[in-house]
This record gives structure tokens, C-alpha cells and sequence, in this order.
């Protein structure tokens, strides 16, 4: 007697359950990841909050700065919340989120549902991803444009109504993600596709003029900050087009970006856990270059190849870039995972034993890749040396009573954000009141003062973060 599993009633919703599992996953693990893992601020958090907080809306120059959508979220975030661990990280966990959602439905246009529900699992189970959704920076704007912009220039290619809002929120999109350094190469990518591939020059011409010079000008009047500081600042274009100041070492580069891609068996040396992609999900890219390749004349080959090889010399210029290569690694990988079911289907077209038969190896491959890169992401965070070190817990540290702190020069930049968001907190250079906290750079003998407490950390070896000080009785 043979089973027919598509008479289940719970087989007709195995697609909005995938889904649905997928948001939920995603959703849990961003709080996991933005509470716990990796648990402190980098410097380059810090950084970000300084320039997020000095955000001025006194003239349209003040717009002129790189990654200002970003910023702008931030700053309110900080207004809202004050300066915390959260607040710093609260933009890029909604950005990742969005992105996350924006995902699912562009693999959703371009690929069948089930590699759609697959690749999308794998996609938010990185600890590439995982790590740039809780990093209080810009980086998660380089996944977040890409998906905005393929998802948006689908949309309209398909004529999806509402049409007229499609053209206006891409040529917005367009607009906005000008601001983030590299994502004009997904904008050339999709320019030289819609140029030279025969399909989209007949979508393009199939195209309301109307419509589009209303989203053309919309978008033209959200970039007039950035033309006014390329102009005011030529440096600035060079950055949003990733051209460094002196030219690197290009050997030196090819070997960081190999290590990066493809240092299966090394550890990370930067703050990024390294490689991009753990060694089974290189493997089914590398398949879904095979069938990239194969299929080359199609809309959606055509536009993934174009964007490759603008990103490939960049990434050797810009190894830190590393993050904008998330997407289009992500569309190899269902590519990849396409190829193999349609391959193990194309065996057996009319034995249903067989192709369930073919499910058992694909989802130990799948939950391999899943489990993989969620331990990858906890216990790198959370063991490796290299990587741990790179960020600090001080913030969440620091007495929230204290109302004089004496810091450091080179921390005096975030600590008086820090103050300028806590009425009840000052950053001073010399100590007035009866007590004061002192951070352990700036500790040092103060006349007149004790110790009566330090405050230490459980991740460094110089573990000792803060010194509390009384006034000595006299």
C-alpha cells in the first residue's frame, strides 16, 4: 500500500510553514545575536556612535558623509534609548530583519520555493550574517542595499503592481544607497544587464517614461547632499567607489581575500570570523557557478556574472569589503542547490520513492550547513581569541551611578556621547565630587582619593575596566 503524502492536509501549507519557520528563526536569532553574542562594542561601534551623534541638521553639508542612512537611524536610536549596548545595535538588527524578509521574497521571484525556503535558512544561519545583523555599523548596509535593489528592479521588470510605487521606492533605494561605499557596482551591474541582455531591453522600453522621471527626480533630490560633498570633497567619490588614497599590495591582498573565502582550516585575524562561508556551502556555490556558467544567457545568470566580476578587482583592493559579496555568494548558493535537485529529479522523473529517497541526504546537507555555521558563529565569538579581544563589554560595565568619570584621551570621544545622553553623568579631566569612576587608562594616582572597588572583566587578561574612588576623610 503506497502512501500519497500530497493527500496530507498539512502538505498543502509546507511552504507558508517554511516560512514561517524562517521568520521565526530569524527573529530569534537576532535577539540572540544582539543580546548575547558577541556580548560588547568594537571600536568601530564606537566610532560609529561618535559620528552618528554629530549628525547636525544646520546645513545640507552635514548630510554629505558616508553611510548617512545609517547614521540618521542611529541618531535616533541613541535619542530614544540613550547609549547602550542595544541602542547602538537596535538600527542594524531592524535593517537585518528587513533584510532577512527582503531575502526570502527576491528568492522567492527567482528561484522555485523549496531552494527559495533552503537557501534562505542557509543565508540567515551565517556567521557572516548573524555577525553584521548585531554590529552597531554600517556593514549591514551592504547586504540590506543589495537585497533592496535586486528585489525592487524584479518587481518592476515584472510589472508587479503597485507599479508606480516599485519605480518610485527603487529609484529611492537607488538614491539612498549611493551613500554606502561599493553598492554603485550593483548599480552598474543592473545598468550593463538592462543595456546589453535582449529581455530587459524590452522591459526597459515597455517602461511608463511618466513614472520614471517622477522616481528619477525624487531620487535626484535625496542624492543632492552627496553630489554637494563630491564636489566640496573629491576624496569622498573615491571612497563610494572603493578606490583607497595610495594603492595597496596586491599579492598581500590576493593572499587576505584567498583567507578569507576560502582559510577553512586557520583562524580569523580580524574582527570578522573568517571564512565567509563554511567548506559545504563553498562547495554548492561552486556548483552554482558551474550552472551560472552554463546558463549564461538567461536574465538572471547575466546579471549575477556582471556584478562578480565588478566586485572581484575591488574586494582585492578593499579585502575589508568582504560583506558586499554576501548576496551574490548567497543567489551562487541556490543556484548550486537548484542544479543538484533538478539533477537528482532529472534521474528519477516518475519513481516518487526515489525522489523522497533524495530529500534524506539533502536535508542532513542542509542542517549540516545550518548547524555549522550557527557553532561557527557562537563559540568563534565566544572562544576565539583573535576575536573576542576585538570587543569590550565596558559600557555595560560602568556603575550607573556614577556621576563623574575621568577617562582617557582617546576615550574621551565616545564617553562624552556617552554623557551627552545622561543627564546625570559628566566626563571630566580632574575629579571634584566625593566620588568618581575612573576608566583603567586614565587611572592614576588622585591626591586626596581611594580605592573602594575594581571593576573587572571575565574576557581580558587585563581584566581590571574600571576604578571607583572615594574622597579620603581628612
Amino acid at each position: 500500500m503506497s502512501i500519497d503524502f500530497t493527500s496530507f492536509y498539512l502538505y498543502r501549507f509546507r511552504y507558508w510553514i517554511g516560512y514561517g519557520l524562517i521568520g521565526f528563526v530569524s527573529v530569534a536569532l537576532l535577539v540572540f545575536a544582539g543580546l548575547y553574542l558577541p556580548g560588547g562594542i568594537s571600536d568601530e561601534e564606537m566610532q560609529a556612535v561618535i559620528t552618528s551623534h554629530n549628525i547636525s541638521l544646520s546645513s545640507i553639508g552635514d548630510y554629505a558623509i558616508i553611510n548617512l542612512p545609517f547614521h540618521l537611524l542611529q541618531h535616533a536610536s541613541l535619542s530614544l534609548f540613550g547609549v547602550s549596548n542595544f541602542s547602538i545595535k537596535l538600527p542594524s538588527l531592524i535593517l537585518a530583519l528587513l533584510s532577512a524578509v527582503g531575502l526570502i521574497i527576491l528568492l522567492r521571484k527567482w528561484f522555485k520555493r523549496n531552494i527559495a525556503v533552503l537557501g534562505s535558512i542557509i543565508a540567515i544561519t551565517t556567521g557572516q550574517f548573524l555577525f553584521i545583523a548585531q554590529s552597531g555599523t554600517p556593514r549591514i548596509l551592504f547586504i540590506f542595499w543589495s537585497v533592496c535593489l535586486l528585489l525592487l528592479g524584479t518587481l518592476v521588470a515584472r510589472r508587479e503592481a503597485p507599479r508606480t510605487l516599485w519605480k518610485i521606492l527603487f529609484f529611492v533605494t537607488v538614491a539612498l544607497s549611493l551613500y554606502t561605499p561599493l553598492t554603485i557596482y550593483a548599480l552598474i551591474a543592473l545598468l550593463l544587464a538592462a543595456m546589453l541582455h535582449p529581455h530587459l531591453r524590452f522591459v526597459v522600453r515597455q517602461l511608463s517614461k511618466t513614472r520614471v522621471l517622477i522616481g528619477a527626480a525624487v531620487g535626484l533630490i535625496l542624492v543632492i547632499p552627496l553630489i554637494y560633498g563630491i564636489i566640496k570633497s573629491p576624496e569622498l567619490g573615491l571612497t563610494i567607489l572603493g578606490i583607497p588614497s595610495t594603492m595597496p599590495n596586491f599579492l598581500d591582498n590576493i593572499v587576505l581575500v584567498s583567507q578569507q573565502y576560502f582559510g577553512f582550516s586557520t583562524s580569523s585575524i580580524t574582527p570578522l570570523m573568517t571564512p565567509v562561508f563554511g567548506l559545504g556551502s563553498m562547495l554548492i556555490i561552486a556548483v552554482g557557478v558551474y550552472r551560472l556558467i552554463r546558463t549564461r544567457q538567461s536574465t538572471r545568470s547575466y546579471l549575477v556574472l556582471i556584478w562578480m566580476l565588478c566586485l572581484i578587482p575591488i574586494i582585492i583592493i578593499n579585502p575589508q569589503y568582504t560583506s558586499v559579496t554576501f548576496l551574490p555568494l548567497v543567489l551562487l548558493l541556490c543556484f548550486g542547490l537548484d542544479h543538484l535537485l533538478g539533477y537528482w529529479y532529472g534521474l528519477f522523473p516518475r519513481n516518487p520513492y526515489a525522489r523522497i529517497a533524495g530529500l534524506i541526504p539533502l536535508i542532513i546537507l542542509v542542517g549540516a550547513l545550518v548547524l555549522s555555521g550557527l557553532e561557527r558563529y557562537v563559540y568563534g565569538y565566544h572562544y576565539d581569541t583573535a576575536t573576542v579581544a576585538n570587543f569590550s563589554n565596558d559600557l555595560s560595565l560602568l556603575p550607573k551611578d556614577t556621576k563623574e568619570l575621568v577617562v582617557a584621551v582617546s576615550e574621551e570621544p565616545f564617553y562624552s556621547v556617552v554623557a551627552a545622553h545622561n543627564k546625570h553623568l559628566r566626563v571630566v579631566k580632574e575629579p571634584t565630587g566625593s566620588t568618581f569612576v575612573a576608566t583603567s587608562r586614565a587611572n592614576y594616582a588622585f591626591r586626596g582619593y581611594e580605592i573602594e572597588r575594581i571593576i573587572t572583566s571575565s574576557r581580558l587578561r587585563n581584566a581590571d575596566r574600571f576604578y571607583v574612588y572615594k574622597k579620603i576623610d581628612q
